[in-house]
Protein backbone atom coordinates (compact mmCIF):
# COMPACT_ATOMS: atom_id res chain seq x y z
CA UNK A 1 0.00 0.00 0.00
CA UNK A 2 2.64 2.31 1.36
CA UNK A 3 4.49 1.59 -2.64
CA UNK A 4 1.44 2.02 -4.35
CA UNK A 5 0.31 5.81 -2.52
CA UNK A 6 4.68 6.75 -3.70
CA UNK A 7 3.69 5.79 -6.92
CA UNK A 8 0.46 7.96 -7.01
CA UNK A 9 2.46 10.98 -5.56
CA UNK A 10 5.60 10.45 -8.11
CA UNK A 11 3.39 10.27 -11.20
CA UNK A 12 0.89 12.60 -10.14
CA UNK A 13 -1.78 9.79 -10.84
CA UNK A 14 -4.95 8.95 -9.45
CA UNK A 15 -5.28 6.07 -6.54
CA UNK A 16 -8.09 3.74 -7.12
CA UNK A 17 -9.33 1.50 -5.18
CA UNK A 18 -11.43 -1.56 -6.77
CA UNK A 19 -13.77 -4.31 -5.45
CA UNK A 20 -16.42 -5.72 -6.07
CA UNK A 21 -19.64 -7.43 -5.12
CA UNK A 22 -23.32 -8.98 -6.17
CA UNK A 23 -27.05 -8.71 -5.20
CA UNK A 24 -29.79 -11.51 -6.18
CA UNK A 25 -33.71 -10.94 -6.45
CA UNK A 26 -33.28 -11.92 -2.49
CA UNK A 27 -33.40 -8.30 -0.57
CA UNK A 28 -30.73 -8.14 1.89
CA UNK A 29 -32.42 -7.35 5.95
CA UNK A 30 -32.89 -4.32 7.10
CA UNK A 31 -34.26 -2.17 10.37
CA UNK A 32 -37.76 -0.54 11.02
CA UNK A 33 -40.36 0.78 13.37
CA UNK A 34 -43.03 -1.53 14.03
CA UNK A 35 -45.83 -2.05 16.83
CA UNK A 36 -44.70 -3.82 20.05
CA UNK A 37 -44.61 -7.70 20.13
CA UNK A 38 -45.52 -7.22 15.56
CA UNK A 39 -42.40 -7.71 13.70
CA UNK A 40 -42.88 -6.23 10.29
CA UNK A 41 -43.02 -8.62 7.24
CA UNK A 42 -42.08 -7.69 4.10
CA UNK A 43 -43.05 -10.61 1.66
CA UNK A 44 -41.28 -11.62 -1.35
CA UNK A 45 -41.98 -14.61 -3.68
CA UNK A 46 -38.90 -15.30 -3.97
CA UNK A 47 -39.66 -16.56 -7.82
CA UNK A 48 -37.38 -15.28 -10.45
CA UNK A 49 -33.68 -15.97 -10.75
CA UNK A 50 -30.59 -13.68 -11.46
CA UNK A 51 -27.99 -11.39 -10.00
CA UNK A 52 -26.32 -8.36 -10.80
CA UNK A 53 -22.92 -8.33 -10.25
CA UNK A 54 -21.29 -4.78 -9.72
CA UNK A 55 -17.35 -3.15 -9.74
CA UNK A 56 -16.67 0.19 -8.17
CA UNK A 57 -14.13 2.42 -8.14
CA UNK A 58 -13.13 4.74 -5.41
CA UNK A 59 -11.07 7.05 -6.82
CA UNK A 60 -8.79 9.73 -4.75
CA UNK A 61 -6.04 12.43 -5.70
CA UNK A 62 -4.71 15.78 -3.95
CA UNK A 63 -6.65 18.71 -4.42
CA UNK A 64 -8.89 16.87 -6.63
CA UNK A 65 -12.61 15.80 -5.91
CA UNK A 66 -13.00 12.31 -4.98
CA UNK A 67 -15.15 10.43 -7.29
CA UNK A 68 -17.04 6.86 -7.52
CA UNK A 69 -17.11 4.73 -11.01
CA UNK A 70 -18.55 1.64 -11.44
CA UNK A 71 -20.07 -0.66 -13.87
CA UNK A 72 -23.17 -3.10 -13.46
CA UNK A 73 -23.95 -6.57 -15.08
CA UNK A 74 -27.19 -9.00 -15.21
CA UNK A 75 -26.42 -12.20 -14.58
CA UNK A 76 -29.74 -14.26 -16.17
CA UNK A 77 -28.65 -17.58 -15.08
CA UNK A 78 -28.46 -18.71 -19.01
CA UNK A 79 -26.69 -21.70 -20.22
CA UNK A 80 -23.02 -21.39 -20.44
CA UNK A 81 -23.07 -17.72 -18.75
CA UNK A 82 -20.58 -16.22 -16.88
CA UNK A 83 -21.49 -15.17 -13.28
CA UNK A 84 -18.94 -12.83 -13.16
CA UNK A 85 -17.44 -9.46 -14.36
CA UNK A 86 -14.54 -10.92 -17.09
CA UNK A 87 -10.80 -9.44 -17.87
CA UNK A 88 -12.98 -7.50 -20.46
CA UNK A 89 -15.09 -6.15 -18.36
CA UNK A 90 -12.65 -4.98 -15.94
CA UNK A 91 -10.40 -3.84 -18.25
CA UNK A 92 -13.36 -1.48 -20.14
CA UNK A 93 -13.99 -0.09 -16.34
CA UNK A 94 -10.95 1.05 -16.11
CA UNK A 95 -10.43 2.32 -19.93
CA UNK A 96 -13.48 4.65 -19.00
CA UNK A 97 -12.31 5.70 -15.51
CA UNK A 98 -8.86 6.76 -17.46
CA UNK A 99 -10.77 9.24 -19.57
CA UNK A 100 -13.28 10.10 -16.93
CA UNK A 101 -10.10 11.10 -14.47
CA UNK A 102 -7.66 12.34 -17.65
CA UNK A 103 -4.72 11.34 -15.85
CA UNK A 104 -2.54 7.98 -15.01
CA UNK A 105 -4.12 5.37 -11.90
CA UNK A 106 -2.26 3.51 -9.76
CA UNK A 107 -4.93 0.70 -9.21
CA UNK A 108 -5.17 -1.18 -5.81
CA UNK A 109 -7.12 -4.29 -5.87
CA UNK A 110 -7.10 -7.78 -3.99
CA UNK A 111 -5.68 -10.66 -5.38
CA UNK A 112 -9.22 -12.32 -7.48
CA UNK A 113 -8.25 -15.00 -10.07
CA UNK A 114 -9.46 -12.52 -12.55
CA UNK A 115 -7.50 -9.79 -11.61
CA UNK A 116 -3.51 -11.96 -11.74
CA UNK A 117 -4.76 -14.10 -14.44
CA UNK A 118 -2.46 -13.91 -17.57
CA UNK A 119 -4.68 -12.19 -19.72
CA UNK A 120 -5.25 -9.70 -17.32
CA UNK A 121 -1.40 -9.39 -16.64
CA UNK A 122 -1.51 -8.79 -20.25
CA UNK A 123 -3.94 -5.91 -20.62
CA UNK A 124 -2.45 -3.83 -18.06
CA UNK A 125 1.00 -4.12 -19.29
CA UNK A 126 -0.21 -2.40 -22.55
CA UNK A 127 -1.47 0.33 -20.93
CA UNK A 128 1.37 2.90 -19.90
CA UNK A 129 -1.06 5.21 -17.88
CA UNK A 130 -1.53 2.13 -15.53
CA UNK A 131 0.11 0.68 -12.60
CA UNK A 132 -1.00 -1.80 -10.11
CA UNK A 133 -0.62 -3.17 -6.47
CA UNK A 134 -2.17 -5.82 -4.90
CA UNK A 135 -3.95 -5.64 -1.30
CA UNK A 136 -2.27 -7.72 1.38
CA UNK A 137 -4.28 -10.85 1.71
CA UNK A 138 -7.44 -10.51 3.95
CA UNK A 139 -7.24 -7.09 4.42
CA UNK A 140 -10.89 -6.02 3.18
CA UNK A 141 -10.51 -3.27 5.75
CA UNK A 142 -7.67 -1.45 3.90
CA UNK A 143 -10.13 -0.67 0.44
CA UNK A 144 -12.25 2.41 1.03
CA UNK A 145 -14.91 0.56 -2.02
CA UNK A 146 -15.59 -2.00 0.58
CA UNK A 147 -17.42 0.60 2.52
CA UNK A 148 -19.55 1.18 -0.44
CA UNK A 149 -21.49 -2.30 -0.49
CA UNK A 150 -22.88 -2.20 2.93
CA UNK A 151 -23.88 1.88 2.12
CA UNK A 152 -26.10 0.55 -0.90
CA UNK A 153 -27.60 -2.77 0.90
CA UNK A 154 -28.84 -0.39 3.71
CA UNK A 155 -30.40 1.56 0.80
CA UNK A 156 -32.24 -1.31 -0.70
CA UNK A 157 -33.14 -3.63 3.07
CA UNK A 158 -36.56 -5.61 2.52
CA UNK A 159 -37.23 -3.64 -0.90
CA UNK A 160 -39.59 -5.85 -3.61
CA UNK A 161 -38.28 -5.68 -6.77
CA UNK A 162 -40.19 -7.15 -10.06
CA UNK A 163 -37.55 -8.90 -11.47
CA UNK A 164 -33.35 -8.75 -11.90
CA UNK A 165 -33.96 -5.55 -14.64
CA UNK A 166 -35.87 -3.75 -11.75
CA UNK A 167 -33.24 -4.83 -8.95
CA UNK A 168 -30.26 -3.28 -11.83
CA UNK A 169 -32.47 -0.26 -12.16
CA UNK A 170 -32.54 0.43 -8.62
CA UNK A 171 -29.16 -0.88 -7.93
CA UNK A 172 -27.95 1.75 -10.74
CA UNK A 173 -29.98 4.56 -9.08
CA UNK A 174 -28.28 4.04 -5.41
CA UNK A 175 -24.83 4.17 -6.63
CA UNK A 176 -25.33 7.21 -9.07
CA UNK A 177 -26.06 8.99 -5.87
CA UNK A 178 -22.62 7.68 -4.13
CA UNK A 179 -21.13 9.40 -7.24
CA UNK A 180 -21.70 12.93 -6.20
CA UNK A 181 -21.03 12.69 -2.30
CA UNK A 182 -17.47 13.39 -1.97
CA UNK A 183 -17.84 13.65 1.91
CA UNK A 184 -19.10 10.14 1.96
CA UNK A 185 -16.27 8.97 -0.69
CA UNK A 186 -13.63 10.69 1.54
CA UNK A 187 -15.03 8.88 4.32
CA UNK A 188 -15.32 5.72 3.21
CA UNK A 189 -10.93 6.47 2.60
CA UNK A 190 -10.89 7.98 5.90
CA UNK A 191 -12.35 4.99 7.91
CA UNK A 192 -9.45 2.68 6.26
CA UNK A 193 -7.02 4.94 8.26
CA UNK A 194 -5.14 5.48 4.84
CA UNK A 195 -4.35 9.19 3.79
CA UNK A 196 -3.43 10.31 0.26
CA UNK A 197 0.35 11.48 1.51
CA UNK A 198 3.02 9.12 0.45
CA UNK A 199 5.03 7.49 3.60
CA UNK A 200 8.45 9.62 3.60
CA UNK A 201 10.20 7.13 6.27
Amino acid sequence: MAGGKTVAAQRQAWLVFEDEAGQTLRPPKARTWGARGHTPVVPVSGKGSGRVSIAGLTCYRPGQRSRFIYRTIVHRRRKNERRSFSERDYIALLDAAHQQLNGPIVLVWDNLNTHVCVVMRQMIDARDWLTVTRLPAYAPDLNPTEAVWPHLKRSIGDLVVTGVDHLQAIIKNRLKSIEYRNDLLDGFLAHTGLTLEPDTT
